[in-house]
């Protein structure tokens, strides 16, 4: 990689080997619109601010005037040929198979450099504009989408592009003009010679140097995409190194609560003072109420933004008092405590398909999902279990949004089968569950049996089990006013509700072991793990307060 005080040299022209331009297609088994089969062509072709001349783009994951042309080195092919020794992998590994508009020896991200004026037009003349050539300027490295991996059908093929810095770059167009195979490329300008495509994707993806970062953020030609995204790895940091706060609660009012099904009510809440961002909700995300019996629920998000929030409760015959209150008690113009809005079961923005499988209330954490999906051409499949039609709920909400879904009715003997479902999934596919703990389970095993990694298997649950053996504990808090107790945790509390009472501030949100909100670090001591926030790594000094239990006795630090 290019050093921090080392300035590539501007590489010799090279020559277009092949421009190329698609008109938008279906790609693969999935028939997922794409403009990534661009085939060769002879003529000469206009380049404006929005791109070649006839040359079409997904606008989701590309074009617009900083993504106008792509260009791929035709020298990372031997590469990938070397990399996945595969006879018909190595037939798709060559020039165009990127879905590149300029396919060109010479040129790699090793040598261009970010904000780069390239001349690209007739051998000799330094002219640009019209029939004496383009100007363009490099404007972003590109960040592939999930549709590479299924153009080469290689998992997690896009990630592996952009750790190798092998995925070409963009340009914007600065003077339009005529292009066509043949014509030289040629670099005629380097404001920021240290900044290769190759150190910019180190620092955006590995190297998280806040400095370093925000001096990108200041280069001028650096296209909008790249500064917004280092701009939330920045504020991330920042986020991350700040002392972890304590839960914020703003009062929302009931404004709507109606009849959803016999058993599930619809409830919006309004709240009170708005936002500074009343932005959407982003998909997979609850939100915790604390209700004025004092008990704290957390609830799945079926639409709505940070301000006025839609939620589906189910009224549980073994209900503490929650959704009892809630049914019962509370009424319009009641007002609500609500907690941050966290996100918990996250798309998996790698896969080829979404197999989402929803059992009763479990419904309730996909309608704003499969929203998403909608809007940003995801292929999803949602697969709903109910005890009878009148149990279906949110229905007008699925097919708002565009849902592609199939409702199993287990009055008329309609029985999912969950092992059918994943042994005859699409490659790649990634499985969502929501519902009840023995449906999770069934998803779980059965995915695990169908040869499914770990990473392709996300599921919800808001009924967690806290009860096990008794343990003890030494909390400890850290800097000037730290201070030390021992406490005791019954069979049936949680250690993050006794460190409470003992005084101590502890954030939470889902309290499900969903979040990860409530993670505190373990000292000493062995755990019990419940909950799927935690990878393993994590589990190895960190613990999930709201569910997880200790052995004997622990130490924990907040």
């Amino acid at each position: 990689m290019t050093s921090a005080n080392h300035s590539i040299a501007i590489p010799p022209p090279t020559v277009i080997d092949t421009l190329r331009t698609a008109k938008m297609a279906p790609l693969g088994p999935l028939g997922v619109q794409s403009g990534i089969n661009k085939q060769s062509r002879s003529d000469r072709i206009l380049a404006s601010s929005m791109g070649l001349s006839d040359d079409e783009h997904d606008l989701t994951f590309h074009g617009g005037i900083d993504k106008a042309i792509h260009q791929y080195s035709s020298d990372n092919y031997p590469l990938w040929r070397e990399m996945f020794d595969d006879a018909d992998l190595s037939a798709k590994f060559v020039p165009g198979g990127f879905g590149e508009n300029i396919a060109a020896h010479g040129f790699t991200e090793r040598n261009i450099c970010i904000g780069d004026r390239v001349r690209v037009g007739p051998k000799g003349p330094t002219a640009v504009g019209g029939d004496s050539g383009t100007l363009l300027e490099v404007s972003l490295p590109r960040q592939p989408c999930f549709k590479l991996n299924q153009r080469f059908g290689i998992k997690n093929f896009a990630p592996k592009t952009i750790d190798l810095a092998r995925t070409g770059w963009y340009y914007r167009v600065i003077e339009p003009g005529y292009m066509q195979a043949g014509d030289e490329v040629r670099v005629i300008e380097r404001p920021n010679p240290q900044w290769t495509i190759e150190r910019l994707q180190h620092y955006l993806h590995k190297d998280k140097n806040i400095s370093i970062m925000e001096q990108l953020m200041e280069i001028p030609q650096m296209g909008k995409e790249c500064k917004n995204n280092l701009q939330k790895q920045v504020d991330k940091i920042r986020k991350a190194a700040e002392p972890k706060p304590v839960e914020v609660f703003r009062p929302f009012k009931i404004v709507t609560k109606e009849p959803e099904t016999h058993k599930v009510m619809y409830f919006v809440l309004e709240a009170l003072k708005r936002s500074a961002k009343d932005d959407s909700v982003s998909a997979g995300s609850h939100v915790c109420l604390r209700l004025p019996n004092g008990l704290s629920r957390s609830y799945s998000i079926v639409g709505g933004t940070m301000d006025l929030i839609e939620l589906g409760i189910a009224r549980e015959d073994n209900s503490r008092g929650g959704s009892i209150w809630l049914h019962d008690t509370a009424k319009v113009g009641d007002i609500l405590d609500c907690g941050s809005i966290t996100q918990s079961l996250k798309p998996a923005s790698m896969a080829s398909r979404h197999i989402l499988i929803a059992g009763g209330i479990g419904i309730t954490a996909f309608p704003v999902m499969v929203k998403t999906f909608k809007n940003i051409g995801f292929d999803h499949m949602l697969h709903y279990a109910v005890q009878s039609g009148k149990d279906v709920a949110f229905k007008d909400h699925l097919d708002e949004s565009g849902a592609i879904y199939h409702i199993y009715d287990k009055s008329k003997r309609q029985r999912m089968d969950i092992e059918d479902i994943l042994r005859n999934r699409v490659w790649n596919s990634h499985v969502f569950v929501c519902g009840p703990q023995r449906m999770i389970d069934d998803v779980v095993a059965s995915a695990k049996a169908e040869g499914m990694a770990d990473e392709e298997i996300h599921f919800e649950t808001f009924r967690a089990d806290i009860s096990g053996d008794p343990f003890s504990a030494t909390v400890v808090t850290e800097g000037p006013n730290g201070k030390e107790a021992e406490v005791k945790v019954g069979e049936d509390e949680t250690l993050l509700d006794v460190i409470r009472k003992a005084g101590f501030e502890c954030g939470s949100s889902c309290e499900a072991g969903n979040c990860g909100t409530c993670r505190v670090a373990v000292k000493e001591g062995k755990v019990e793990h419940r909950g799927s926030a935690l990878n393993e790594d994590e589990k190895k000094h960190e613990m999930l307060s709201c569910v997880s239990r200790g052995i004997g006795h622990i130490t924990i630090e907040l």
